[in-house]
């Protein structure tokens, strides 16, 4: 090998070419190994952390949306799952469509009212391990005012240490999915023409 690399530093020096010599990338610092994860307090990295929701729209569309920069925390026991504890906070104003003037719509009094509840919560109840990378998590979710009961199915994305770079954190990933009605929290402008039911994929990111 090291007379085939010699013989072309050669090959390109005589006749001005390049030699480009790959490299092997180094691997991620997250993965999917559940050992990783270690107990503890985690706080939501607001950079990373994404509600994504989707709805239909007079049966011919199904749009959506997302919200970023949550704030909140989550207590984790790999050895006892039923322990663990999450708690959110989202900012309403964050809601961006992709559409400027629905945007501004979504804030007023028929839907979130913005201005008096600029956040929704979640507050864990119970969490249910759901097969070894799994968990089933119910809790409260308040939205202008109103709590509901809601279950989401979370997913164990990845957990890793961040290079120094990065901050040098534990961090652990999670995806949840589930669904709401918005008329259960006093938003049921537009039904059935604009859909009842919000369905929602959040994409979790956590720093120890």
């Amino acid at each position: 090998m090291r007379k085939l690399l010699i013989s072309a530093v050669a090959v390109a020096t005589l006749t001005g070419g390049t030699v480009v010599i790959a490299q092997q990338m180094p691997a991620a610092p997250g993965a999917k190994d559940p050992a990783r994860v270690t107990g503890g307090t985690y706080q939501i990295d607001p950079g990373h952390t994404q509600v994504v929701f989707a709805y239909d729209h007079m049966g011919f569309s199904n749009n959506l949306g997302i919200i970023s920069e949550s704030t909140g925390t989550l207590t984790l026991d790999p050895k006892n799952v039923a322990a663990s504890k999450v708690s959110v906070e989202v900012p309403i104003s964050n809601i961006r469509t992709g559409v400027a003037k629905l945007d501004e719509h979504l804030m007023k009094p028929e839907f979130f009212d913005s201005a008096k509840f600029p956040k929704a919560t979640f507050v864990s109840t119970a969490v249910k391990a759901d097969g070894p990378t799994g968990a089933e998590i119910t809790g409260n979710l308040t939205i202008k005012g109103v709590t509901k009961p809601v279950t989401l199915d979370a997913e164990f994305y990845g957990a890793g240490k961040a290079p120094a770079m990065a901050g040098g954190k534990e961090n652990v990933g999670f995806v949840a999915t589930g669904a709401v009605k918005r008329s259960d929290f006093k938003m049921g402008y537009g039904v059935p023409m604009v859909g009842d039911t919000i369905e929602l994929k959040i994409v979790a990111a956590f720093q120890k």
